[in-house]
């Protein structure tokens, strides 16, 4: 059945259906010695400390049209953080036509639409390979709502603040609400793909593959960087500094790195790349 913001929103009380959002995002660097893994751990976790996710999140909040009502934010040592917020939806006059389409969502300038008791979250874990001279950066973003709008509407917004060199998208609705008969619906939007919430510029610059379960309302999609320069992947220094010898070593040591990640096992080295 196709639903549309007017039968939508034609309920049998409250929309109890649960909209989760899961944003994962990493950020791959070479880190030759010590020192330079220090500094790079040490940068990223000022880059995204406490105060600038809460900014983030605020941010989201704005797009997805939430009331923050309480933010709870802690530094680690000797890095990561964490960020919890507490929303509630704005009175809703009516539903905007723009929360059912299958489009990429507003940057916080635009937000003009609202949601229901929610929670947002982001958790950040620095962390180094102990002998490959690799660091990483991973930072995990939950938005769940229940009611009128989907948080994919925010994911536009978390690509363009974390530009990531990878990223895993999942999303899922549960539960079920009745219309003013008293049928159950289990999900009051259309959906096809994730893929969908993403701007077309972001999405040319990505390899991208989807696993979807629809008659369960799972969705997924995972995307990894297509072009390669390692420039974007050295803390400090250009590889003019290097030798073309250390050049293609770290190149092949990062896209292992990456192709682990991206498809979530270990592997012989360049077994992955050999399959492609």
């Amino acid at each position: 059945m196709k639903l549309t913001p007017e039968k939508a929103i034609e309920l049998h009380g409250f929309n109890n259906l649960t909209k989760s959002l899961s944003f994962n995002m990493y950020d791959i660097c070479y880190t030759k010695t010590t020192e330079e893994r220090d500094a790079y751990i040490e940068y990223v976790d000022e880059q995204y400390n406490a105060d600038r996710l809460t900014k983030i999140l605020i941010s989201v909040a704005d797009i997805i049209g939430a009331n923050v009502l309480n933010i709870a934010k802690q530094d680690y040592v000797p890095q990561g953080a964490s960020v919890t917020m507490l929303v509630s939806e704005g009175p809703i006059v009516e539903v905007p036509n723009e929360s059912y389409d299958e489009t990429p969502g507003p940057l916080p300038s635009s937000a003009v639409i609202h949601l229901d008791k929610s929670h947002i979250t982001v958790h950040t874990y620095p962390e180094s390979h102990p002998d490959e001279g690799i660091s990483t950066f991973r930072a995990d973003i939950d938005v769940s709502t229940c009611g009128e709008i989907s948080p994919l509407k925010a994911l536009n917004y978390l690509i363009q603040s974390f530009e990531p060199d990878m990223m895993t998208m999942d999303y899922r609705v549960r539960g079920f609400t009745r219309d003013i008969n008293g049928q159950k619906l289990f999900i009051d939007h259309d959906i096809s793909s994730i893929q969908n919430y993403i701007p077309d510029k972001d999405k040319r610059l990505y390899d991208m593959i989807d696993v979807n379960v629809y008659q369960e309302h799972i969705f997924h999609t995972k995307c990894k960087l297509k072009k390669f320069d390692l420039d974007n992947y050295l803390f400090g220094y250009t590889k003019e500094k290097l030798s073309s010898e250390e050049q293609a070593a770290i190149t092949e040591r990062l896209k292992i790195e990456m192709d682990e990640i991206y498809y979530g096992k270990n592997t012989e080295r360049g077994s992955l790349r050999e399959e492609e």
